[in-house]
């Protein structure tokens, strides 16, 4: 008999979505990383100045000029959209504000943005640019979100590779400097544990955990690990 997360999500969601076994993660990390303090302090102590690649500065510009000057103060942002079909389903969900779709891979965007650098259609803007730097200058510009989704980002599961997660990268003062409703998804608890430790670290305030299941999958790999029985975890905090 299949479990309730395999007969909630039906073949063909959201087109790419491949709902096969995915493994789940595997990390020898049994809890949040030991240096994970020293790491979020260093980086709210010290300005992250590495200079932004200039397809990306080209594609911000480009996303200013498809955004008009009233909108500023109703953006969301869908950082790391892979394909972008999960940009188009939270355009849905808030049809007050421009949901703008950001990923740095062409491949994964080819769809939605053909050979352009950014593109708009109704609500929806998708954007290919690097994210950590798309956010730098997102900030200096004076952009603050209404809200800003993260979904299912890379764990990077060895611990090595804690400085790649958001929580863990020069980029997450920045991140907070975005303001709005963060929303983080994942399937894999230590990574939303150290989330939110980092959170409490940068502003006093530790938001809490939840194991949800969604009506609706937002995005390709939320289809495939409900497929796959994988435990979801959810953070919010504002």
């Amino acid at each position: 008999m299949p479990s309730p997360s395999e007969k909630s999500v039906k073949p063909g969601l959201l087109g790419s979505a491949r709902l096969g076994r995915s493994p789940k993660v595997d990390s020898p990390q049994s809890g949040p990383h030991k240096n994970l303090e020293h790491i979020v302090q260093r980086h709210l102590d010290t300005a992250w100045r590495a200079p932004p690649p200039r397809h990306t500065v080209e594609a911000f510009e480009q996303a200013c000029y498809l955004l008009g000057g009233n909108e500023r103060d109703r953006v969301i942002f869908d950082s790391g959209c892979g394909t972008g079909a999960s940009v188009e389903r939270l355009a849905r969900m808030h049809t007050d504000c421009i949901v703008i779709g950001i990923d740095q891979s062409a491949s994964r965007l080819a769809s939605a943005l053909g050979a352009d650098l950014a593109r708009r259609r109704g609500n929806v803007l998708w954007v290919r640019a690097e994210l950590a730097a798309f956010w730098r200058l997102a900030v200096n510009q004076g952009w603050r979100l209404r809200k800003h989704y993260l979904l299912y980002p890379n764990p990077w599961p060895k611990p090595g590779h804690l400085a790649r997660r958001w929580h863990g990268h020069p980029a997450f003062p920045v991140l907070l400097d975005l303001g709005g409703e963060i929303e983080l998804r994942c399937n894999w608890r230590i990574y939303a544990e150290e989330f939110g430790r980092a959170m409490a670290i940068a502003v006093g305030k530790q938001p809490a955990i939840e194991r949800f299941q969604p009506e609706q999958p937002l995005t390709p790999f939320e289809a495939k690990y409900l497929a796959s029985g994988h435990a979801l975890y959810r953070l919010r905090v504002r």
